[in-house]
């Protein structure tokens, strides 16, 4: 009988090494995020052939993965979702971002990837409401007090004359001092309840809501609205009324197809919207007659473009 040999000795393994610094983002306003947004757009990307997100349930929450390139650059972003963070202090969402080379897809820099968060949904939604929001809009109807509706409400004084914000939030604390926010950069600035929709120019809403935050039938023909807050299938902030008056907007039909709520739940109502890159480059009409309603539920392109740009204004090639 041939004796067995005994096993290899096991290598050592390697030290833990420190995960590397975030690089600091250099200063981008939601409006030059928007301009690098709308290049791209322009430059031929299609929306609809963007990776979907992935996500993965955990004790937590939830954990995305959010893969994106472009001949330039590669990117992906891996980010948490912790709905239990806020009572704890911390932020709801949590992640970082590696930008990449793309010809050699050697690492450039990490970046906070609930900043970038931050800063691209707001640059989304003013890229479409650029176009969507009558030029004259000065009533902002503001649904939500956490960092989005900061960034939020600094994109559309970027792109609107708004002279009155109405903030309309669960918590009185944070809805005052998202208040006094808005009124220490110009316009006149109040909390107030759902109806305020009825003298709204624009409505925009990011919260964590599962059901309607307002009666649809109440929004001004005029008005243009954004809903960013889900990117779930069975969670919405806006009810069928207002989708079956409006005219429909998407970052993509297909990845609106998957994720978007507010119009899978109002099932054949939703009809097929347009998407960012038709609106963009001018082939989505934009009627006067009704609402003009913009679902986001965020894609990978949007971070790369945003990080793109913020390593090119931080001293690299674009």
């Amino acid at each position: 009988m041939t004796a067995r040999r005994p096993a290899p000795p096991l290598t050592p393994a390697a030290p833990l090494t420190p995960a590397p610094p975030l690089t600091p983002a250099p200063p981008l306003t939601p409006a030059e995020a928007a301009d690098a947004i709308e290049r791209v757009l322009a430059a031929g990307l299609d929306p609809e052939d963007c990776p979907p997100r992935t996500g993965l349930p955990v004790p937590a929450g939830e954990l995305l993965l959010m893969p994106a390139a472009s001949a330039a650059h590669a990117g992906v972003k891996i980010a948490g979702v912790a709905p239990a963070n806020p009572a704890r202090g911390l932020p709801r969402i949590t992640g970082s971002y590696l930008l990449l080379d793309g010809p050699t897809l050697q690492p450039l820099a990490l970046y906070d990837g609930a900043a970038l968060t931050a800063l691209r949904t707001p640059a989304v939604t003013a890229v479409a409401l650029r176009r969507l929001a009558v030029p004259q809009a000065a009533h902002l109807v503001l649904f939500g007090s956490g960092p989005q509706a900061y960034g939020h409400l600094d994109a559309l004084l970027a792109i609107r004359p708004l002279t009155r914000v109405t903030v309309v939030a669960r918590s009185a604390g944070p809805a005052e001092a998202l208040v006094r926010y808005a009124r220490e950069r110009g316009p006149a600035a109040a909390t107030g309840t759902p109806e305020a929709v009825a003298e709204a120019d624009v409505v925009v809403c990011c919260t964590t809501a599962r059901t309607p935050l307002f009666d649809g039938a109440l929004v001004p023909a005029h008005a243009a609205v954004a809903a960013v807050g889900s990117h779930e299938p069975d969670a919405r902030e806006v009810d069928t009324a207002l989708v079956r008056r409006s005219e429909l907007y998407v970052e993509a039909r297909a990845a609106a197809r998957r994720e978007a709520g507010d119009l899978l739940l109002a099932g054949p109502a939703a009809g097929s919207p347009h998407n960012l890159a038709e609106l963009v480059n001018g082939k989505a009409p934009v009627p006067a007659d009704r609402p003009r309603f913009f679902k986001s539920v965020g894609q990978a392109w949007e971070d790369l473009a945003v990080a793109a740009e913020m390593y090119r204004r931080g001293g690299g090639t674009a």
